[in-house]
C-alpha cells in the first residue's frame, strides 16, 4: 500500500472515490486535462554585464611647435571633418625662415646652372681637341710618307709628329677638365638637394602652425583659447568619432568559451529607457586580470545620427548558445518515486483520448520550464495539467484550453 501523502497513494485514493452524482454501475466521468504539443527550445540564461559608452575613436589635437594661438574656430559639440582647419598659430618667424631657405636654394641652383654651363664648354673643347688631333695625325702620317719619298725634309715630318703628340696631350687635358666639371656639377647638385630638404623642413614646420582635425567627429573638449602662447605638445582640442559607440565590460573566465568575436548582443541604455540597441562583439582581450580573472570584452553599437554619447551607463545582454531540446512546463512533470519522472502523453482513438505514462529524463529547469533530455519527442501531445491525478491508460477529456492535434 502506498504511503499517505505520496502521489501513488493519492492516485489510489482518487480511484477509489465514487463519482459525484453517480450511482452504482455508472462509468466515472473522464478527467479534464490541458494538452499541449511538445516544442523544441532552449533554457539558456541570458548573461548581463554593465559598461560605459565610449566613442569609436578619440584623438587629442596637440601643437607640434610653440607659438601664439591666433585663432580657434570650433567649440565643444561642433562637428568637424578629418583634415579640417580648426586653428592657427602665429606663422611669422617660420615664414621668414622658409623665405631664407628658399633664397639659399635659388642661389645654389644658380651655381648648378653655372657648373653645367662650364661642363658644356669643356665638352665642346674636348670635341675641338679631338678634331684637331685627327687632323694633325693625318698630316703627320702624310708628311712621314713624303719624307720617305724625299719630297719633304725629315725635319718637317718630325715637326708634324710633334704637333700630333701635342694635340693628343691637349685632348687628354680637355677630357680631364670635363671630368672635373662633372664632379663640380654633382657637388653643386648635392648642395641643392640638401638645401631642398631644408626648404621642405621649413615648409613642414610652417604647416604645423595650422591646426587640423585628426579625424571626422565632434569636439569633446577645448583646452586652449586664442591669445594663449602654447608650448610644443600642448593640448588644444579633443575630437571623437561617434559614428559607432564602444562598450567595454569585464567577462568572467568561466563564460569565455560561450562568446566569440562577431557575436550579436543587445544593449540597453538608461539614457534611452525602453529601447534596445543591436551590437556585436568586436574584440576580446587575450589577457585576463590575474587577480579578478576577468577578461575585457568590447562591444560596438552602430550610432546613426550620433544620438548615443560618451560616458552613458550601458547594460549588455549576451544569450548563451545552448543545445535545442524539448521544453515543457514544470506542471507537466509527475514524480512517481524519488529520482524518477514521467509525463503523460495523450493518445487519441477516434473520439476517445487516453493518457500513457512516459518515463522521461530531465535536464535544466528555469522559470517554470523544464528540459526533456529523453523520453518525449517534439510534436507529441502531452498533459500540461489535469483536474485530478492520472493513471496510465486512463481516459481523459481535452479542455477548451488544449491544443488540437
Amino acid at each position: 500500500m502506498g504511503v499517505p501523502g505520496s502521489v501513488a497513494y493519492t492516485q489510489m485514493v482518487w480511484a477509489q472515490r465514487p463519482v459525484e452524482g453517480g450511482g452504482q454501475g455508472r462509468a466515472p466521468r473522464p478527467v479534464s486535462v490541458d494538452v499541449a504539443t511538445a516544442q523544441v527550445g532552449s533554457l539558456g540564461a541570458d548573461l548581463r554585464y554593465t559598461g560605459t559608452t565610449q566613442p569609436l575613436r578619440q584623438a587629442t589635437l596637440r601643437t607640434r611647435i610653440e607659438g601664439l594661438l591666433l585663432q580657434l574656430a570650433v567649440d565643444v559639440g561642433d562637428p568637424v571633418q578629418a583634415g579640417q582647419l580648426l586653428g592657427q598659430l602665429d606663422p611669422t618667424l617660420l615664414q621668414a625662415a622658409l623665405l631664407q631657405a628658399q633664397s639659399q636654394l635659388a642661389a645654389q641652383e644658380s651655381q648648378v646652372a653655372q657648373a653645367q654651363a662650364q661642363l658644356s664648354n669643356a665638352r665642346t673643347q674636348v670635341e675641338q681637341a679631338r678634331l684637331n688631333l685627327l687632323q694633325l695625325e693625318a698630316d703627320a702620317e702624310r708628311l712621314g710618307q713624303l719624307a720617305q719619298e724625299g719630297a719633304v725634309s725629315a725635319q718637317q715630318a718630325e715637326q708634324a709628329r710633334t704637333a700630333a703628340r701635342t694635340a693628343a696631350q691637349a685632348l687628354r687635358s680637355a677630357e680631364e677638365q670635363v671630368r672635373v666639371q662633372e664632379q663640380a656639377v654633382i657637388a653643386a647638385q648635392r648642395q641643392v638637394d640638401a638645401q631642398g630638404s631644408l626648404v621642405a623642413q621649413a615648409q613642414e614646420r610652417l604647416s604645423y602652425t595650422q591646426l587640423r582635425s585628426p579625424l571626422t567627429g565632434v569636439v569633446l573638449s577645448r583646452q586652449a583659447d586664442p591669445g594663449a602662447f602654447l608650448n610644443a605638445g600642448a593640448d588644444v582640442l579633443t575630437v571623437a568619432d561617434f559614428s559607432q559607440v564602444r562598450v567595454e565590460f569585464p567577462l568572467s573566465e568561466l563564460e569565455l568559451a560561450r562568446v566569440q568575436v562577431g557575436q550579436a548582443v543587445q544593449v540597453e541604455l538608461d539614457a534611452f529607457p525602453g529601447q534596445r540597441f543591436a551590437g556585436q562583439i568586436a574584440r576580446i582581450s587575450p589577457a585576463a586580470d590575474p587577480q579578478a580573472r576577468l577578461i575585457p570584452v568590447e562591444v560596438v553599437i552602430p550610432n546613426p545620427g550620433g544620438r548615443i554619447g560618451s560616458g552613458l551607463l550601458a547594460r549588455v545582454e549576451l544569450t548563451r548558445p545552448q543545445a535545442q531540446r524539448v521544453i515543457v512546463p514544470a506542471t507537466a512533470i509527475q514524480q512517481n518515486e524519488p529520482g524518477a519522472a514521467l509525463v503523460f502523453v495523450v493518445e487519441r482513438q477516434g473520439e476517445t483520448a487516453r493518457v500513457l505514462a512516459r518515463p522521461v529524463q530531465l535536464g535544466a529547469q528555469r522559470d517554470g520550464q523544464v528540459e526533456i533530455v529523453s523520453g518525449l519527442e517534439a510534436g507529441e501531445p502531452f498533459v500540461v495539467r489535469s483536474a485530478a491525478p492520472l493513471q496510465d491508460g486512463q481516459e481523459v477529456q481535452l479542455s477548451v484550453l488544449s491544443e488540437r492535434f
